[in-house]
């Protein structure tokens, strides 16, 4: 097998993430985007130590399996994976890479463990409770797009007006917002040469509340391409596309306050004509001068209302700022937390009757589990390196009403050498890379009988799980969480015991 060759290939199965394994005359390789069960056209562009890996050219047969109802942008839109399959098929597939990801990791290293399966999302479509829509072109100067980016590609970006996974909240506001600059011929940020006005769209909206955060992501530059509307971005119907969409919001600005003003009066609009299930929170324009191709912020003004908004989770409320952590799936994020609480299990308590224990939440975020563990601990810990989200999480556990909850901004790998007080039980969720290698001692080292292990990317835990089980921890149970349907991801939680050391709770596995 050579690279640059094509091959004809069938799609045996799909590993996590998004590793399709095809099966050609000359041997196996790894191809992304495809299908169980799909005839495929590949080019190889890579082979390395006997494994090839190669590029989807072409589906020259659909999957068996593939009995679902995408949405008109499936195959183009990089956001979805396995919109064409059935949910229930695309949780099988999904349970399968994760069962065989967490054998892979435990074979031969451990006594028996038990896999429990996985547990589906409530709202397969519609979930999502934050978008980050960029600004760019579909094609190489053309019309002005807004939404996600092309499947492999880095600077073509396709309007995803008709997304699945998103509310009809998020698709009216995205066609609205780039019609309206569109109409005021205003340029967007090139990534080559780095000039250009429009970067980003942040919408978050709570699932349980309703409310609405709008977020504008510019540079300072002129937001110009040229004088006047750009007719082109139109297709030559601009007026009448202003008028239907716009209601006169889309007027020629001739000042960046003018545009702002315009996009303010365009989205309240929106809101005033009831076209929207929600509510605005807030609206706010984030200058962003950064080369980096993130959502962040040099300068911050609110336009409208406040700049976060809240959201409710099993009881409690929680207020999100622009740049806090969340769970993307509202819904999907009940379903995780009550089977972090289930992991938990009864902490017990002391000759009073009331809570004795410790938990440390590590990677605590805005606090959700930590506050969701408050009513049955003495004391809960948590430690998130973004002061944002540390700050929103004291001033969530002063709403609810929780007084044994301290939240440490800092790095959880110097953190850790500044508490004195020592966990009873410990709940890590940790980013996408995982635990940092120099942080895993520290917390190895406290000798909890009990760490449940929340991963996004259950890759990292599996990395992680080595240096557990090396030094004294096994794997009791595991089970999957779907908080991402569609794509690739999923979460899973995973409950770590300390060897001979369970007779300090009892075991519940």
């Amino acid at each position: 097998m050579k690279k640059g060759q094509v091959y004809d290939a069938v799609v045996e199965r799909v590993d996590f993430p998004n590793r399709g394994v095809a099966r050609t005359e000359e041997g196996t390789v790894i191809v992304k985007n495809s299908l169980p069960g799909q005839k495929i056209k590949l080019g190889v562009n890579k082979v390395r130590s006997g494994k090839a890996e190669g590029r989807l050219l072409e589906v020259i047969e659909k999957s068996p399996l593939e009995t679902g109802n995408p949405c008109s942008h499936f195959g183009v839109c990089g956001g979805c994976t396995y919109l064409s399959l059935p949910y229930q098929e695309q949780l099988r597939i999904k349970n399968e890479q994760m069962m065989r990801l967490m054998c892979g990791a435990l074979e031969g290293r451990q006594a028996p463990w038990r896999w429990e399966g996985i547990k589906g999302s409530p709202e397969a479509y519609e979930y999502r409770n934050k978008m980050e829509f960029s600004f760019g072109d579909e094609r190489k100067d053309g019309p002005l797009s807004l939404g996600m980016h092309k499947r492999g590609s880095f600077y073509d970006v396709v309007t995803v007006e008709d997304c699945r996974i998103v509310d009809g909240d998020y698709r009216l506001i995205l066609r609205a917002v780039r019609d309206y600059f569109a109409g005021q011929g205003a340029d967007f940020y090139h990534k080559m040469s780095h000039e250009g006005y429009l970067r980003h769209l942040l919408v978050r909206k709570a699932a349980r509340t309703g409310e609405i955060l709008a977020a504008l992501v510019t540079t300072s530059q002129d937001f110009r391409r040229q004088e006047g509307a750009d007719s082109a971005a139109w297709g030559g119907k601009a007026s009448a596309q202003q008028a239907q969409c716009l209601d006169g919001a889309a007027d020629i600005a001739r000042t960046e306050r003018q545009l702002l003003e315009g996009f303010l009066q365009l989205l309240l609009g929106l809101q005033e004509r009831k076209l929207l299930k929600g509510h605005f929170a807030g609206i706010i324009h984030i200058v962003n001068d950064s080369q980096a191709d993130t959502v962040q912020s040099d300068r911050t003004e609110v336009l409208y209302g406040r700049e976060y908004f809240y959201e409710e989770l099993l009881g409690l409320k929680f207020k999100i700022s622009t740049f806090s952590f969340f769970q993307t799936n509202s819904h999907g994020a009940e379903v995780l937390y009550e089977t972090v609480r289930e992991y938990v299990g009864d902490l017990g308590s002391g000759p009073d009757r009331k809570p004795d224990k410790v938990v440390f939440d590590l990677y605590s975020g805005t606090g959700t589990i930590a506050q969701m563990m408050a009513p049955v601990a003495r004391r809960v810990i948590g430690v998130e390196i973004v002061e944002e989200a540390v700050e929103a999480a004291r001033k969530n556990a002063v709403e609810n009403g929780l007084d044994n909850c301290e939240f440490i901004a800092g790095d959880v790998l110097k953190v850790l050498d500044s508490i004195e007080e020592r966990p009873d039980i410990i709940i890590l969720d940790p980013p996408r890379d995982g635990v940092h290698p120099k942080a895993l001692p520290k917390i190895i080292h406290y000798g909890v009988p009990k760490i449940i292990y929340i991963s996004c990317k259950p890759t990292s835990l599996a990395r992680d799980l080595e240096v557990f089980l090396a030094r004294g921890y096994q794997v009791e149970k595991a089970v999957a969480v779907d908080q991402f349907p569609w794509t690739a991801n999923c979460e899973m939680v995973c409950l770590l015991s300390k060897i001979n050391m369970q007779h300090r709770y009892g075991s519940e596995a």
